[in-house]
C-alpha cells in the first residue's frame, strides 16, 4: 500500500493547525502540488466533493432562473481598465500574457481573475430594451490571481468557483438578487458543508473592487481566523456607466442597467477540512462525502460476502454512496486507519459475527461511536446515522463559533483577546477608515462584517472613542 494511505506522518491538528493542514489534504488524497508556484491539482477524491457541492448549487440557481454559460479566460486590458477601482484593486495580482505565437501581442492580455468587464462588454451590446432585462447569468470556471503566499484549497494561484452577474431595470430588484446569493450560499454552507457563519456587510476598505456594497459570509476556524467563505455585490451602476450598457425603459428613456455579481470558490472546501478534521484526518460531512459509507469484510467466508454484497445492492438502491474495501495485502486495522484519515461518515465492517445474527456493526467519524444496525433495511438505519452526524457537525460548529465570539468594549481588552483567545470580537467601530486601519495594524484584526440585522445601538468606538452605531465583527483572516 502507498505511502498516502497512512496516519504516522500526520501531525496531530491540535498541537500544528497548519502542519495538519497540509499533510491531511495530500495524505487523504483530496489534492496535490502543481508543477506550478502556487497552483493546485485536485485529485479525484477531492474534485467529487466539489462536484457534489455543484449540483446542489447550481440546482439553486436554475430554479431562480439563471442560465450558465461560459465567456473567455483572456481579458484585454483596454476592457479591465474600463472600472478604475476595478483595475487598481486586482492589478497586484493579475497574470498577463504578453506573447502569443512567439509574438509580442499588439494588446496585452489579463488571465480572468474575474469575469466583470469581459462579461459586461457583451452585456453592453446584447442589451438594448427594457424587454431584454433581466440578464441572469452565471458561470462554472476556473480564475487565476497570482497570491504571493498560497494555501492548499485556501488560497491557490487558481482555483475553481461559480460566479453569477445580472443586470436589471431598477436598483432594487438587483438588490434582492444580492440577497439571494448569499441566502443560497448561506444554504449551501450549512446543508452541505455543516458549516454556520455570519452573513454582513463589508466595510468600505474590504468590499469588493468597484461594488457599491459587498455581502459576505464569514466562518469561524479552528485557530481563532475567520474565512471569507463567499461574496455578493451590489454593483449598482458602477460598472454599466463606462462600459455604456444601457436600455430604453417602458417610457423611452435611455437608462443604465443595475448590476450584481457574486462568487463561491473552492476555498470553502479549506473550511469544512479545518473545520471538521481530528487529529485521526478528514471528517467529511456526508452530504459532500465521495463515499457516505465504507464496507469493511471482516471474515472471507461465502455467507460473510453475501451480507456485503446484499449491503451494497441495498446502498445502491437507496442513493447513499458507499465503496466496498476489499483490498489485498491489508489488514483491517490498517483499513479502519486508511478510512479514517479520508474521512468517511459511516464505516460498515461485516464478519462472521454480523453474518450470523443478522446486524452490522456501524462506526461513525464524527465520535468513532460504534452501533448496531439490523441487516434488513439495513439502509434506513445508515441513512439516519448520516443525516445524525450531519447535524452533529453543525451543532458542534455552532457552538464552537458561539464559544468563541467576543462581546468587547474597551480597546485594552480587544487587544488581550487577539493576542489569547482570538475569535471573533464584537466591537463597536464609528467606521471611520483611519480607526479600521489602525487596528489592524496593532493587532492584526480586521473588520470582517456587519451583521445584516445589527441593530443600532447607542455607543462609542472601541478604539477612538468617539460615537458609534454598530457593533461589528473583528477577526484575524485566512
Amino acid at each position: 500500500m502507498t505511502k498516502q494511505h497512512t496516519k504516522r506522518d500526520l501531525p496531530k491538528k491540535s498541537e500544528n493547525i497548519s502542519d495538519w493542514y497540509n499533510r491531511v489534504v495530500m495524505l487523504s488524497e483530496l489534492a496535490d502540488y502543481g508543477p506550478a508556484r502556487g497552483t493546485m491539482i485536485f485529485r479525484p477524491y477531492g474534485y467529487r466533493v466539489w462536484e457534489l457541492m455543484q449540483a446542489f448549487m447550481d440546482r439553486l440557481i436554475k430554479e431562480k432562473g439563471v442560465d450558465n454559460a461560459y465567456f473567455p479566460m483572456f481579458i484585454p486590458m483596454s476592457l479591465l481598465e474600463k472600472e478604475e477601482e476595478h483595475v487598481e484593486g486586482f492589478s497586484p495580482e493579475l497574470a498577463v500574457v504578453t506573447h502569443g505565437g512567439g509574438e509580442e501581442l499588439a494588446e496585452k492580455l489579463a488571465v480572468r481573475p474575474t469575469s466583470e468587464t469581459i462579461m459586461y462588454d457583451s452585456y453592453s451590446r446584447w442589451i438594448q430594451s427594457w424587454r431584454d432585462l433581466p440578464v441572469l447569468i452565471n458561470q462554472w470556471n476556473n480564475v487565476v490571481r497570482w497570491e504571493k503566499r498560497t494555501y492548499l484549497f485556501l488560497r491557490t494561484s487558481e482555483f475553481l468557483w461559480q460566479e453569477g452577474h445580472t443586470a436589471h431595470a431598477t436598483h432594487d430588484e438587483a438588490w434582492d438578487y444580492v440577497l439571494w446569493a448569499m441566502d443560497m450560499y448561506k444554504e449551501t454552507y450549512e446543508k452541505m458543508y455543516a458549516l454556520p457563519g455570519i452573513v454582513g456587510k463589508k466595510s468600505a476598505s474590504e468590499k469588493f473592487p468597484g461594488a457599491l456594497e459587498t455581502l459576505t459570509f464569514e466562518s469561524l476556524m479552528p485557530g481563532g481566523k475567520a474565512l471569507q467563505s463567499c461574496t455578493s455585490h451590489d454593483l449598482a451602476q458602477n460598472f454599466s456607466v463606462p462600459f455604456d450598457i444601457t436600455f430604453l425603459d417602458r417610457e423611452g428613456e435611455q437608462q443604465h442597467v443595475w448590476q450584481t455579481s457574486w462568487g463561491f470558490s473552492t476555498r470553502s472546501m479549506g473550511g469544512f477540512i479545518l473545520a471538521h478534521g481530528d487529529d485521526q484526518g478528514l471528517v467529511i460531512p456526508p452530504a459532500v462525502a465521495p463515499y457516505q459509507v465504507v464496507i469493511l469484510q471482516v471474515h472471507e467466508t461465502d455467507e460473510v460476502a453475501t451480507v456485503v454484497n446484499n449491503l451494497a445492492s441495498e446502498l445502491k438502491t437507496a442513493g447513499i454512496r458507499f465503496t466496498i474495501d476489499n483490498r489485498e495485502g491489508e489488514s483491517l486495522g490498517y483499513k479502519i486507519n486508511k478510512w479514517e484519515l479520508k474521512g468517511v461518515p459511516v464505516r460498515v465492517e461485516i464478519g462472521s459475527k454480523e453474518a450470523t445474527e443478522g446486524k452490522l456493526t456501524a462506526v461513525r467519524r464524527d465520535n468513532g461511536e460504534k452501533s448496531t444496525v439490523a441487516q434488513d433495511n439495513a439502509a434506513v438505519g445508515i441513512n439516519e446515522l448520516l443525516q445524525t452526524i450531519q447535524q452533529n457537525l453543525y451543532n458542534r460548529a455552532l457552538q464552537f463559533q458561539d464559544d468563541n465570539t467576543h462581546v468587547v468594549d474597551d480597546y485594552e481588552e480587544f487587544r488581550r483577546v487577539m493576542d489569547h483567545e482570538r475569535g471573533f470580537i464584537r466591537a463597536m467601530w464609528c467606521e471611520d477608515a483611519s480607526c479600521e486601519a489602525s487596528i489592524k495594524e496593532e493587532t492584526k484584526a480586521t473588520t470582517r462584517c456587519l451583521p445584516l440585522d445589527a441593530q443600532e445601538e447607542d455607543g462609542k468606538c472601541v478604539y477612538c472613542g468617539k460615537p458609534a452605531r454598530h457593533r461589528w465583527y473583528f477577526a484575524l483572516a485566512y
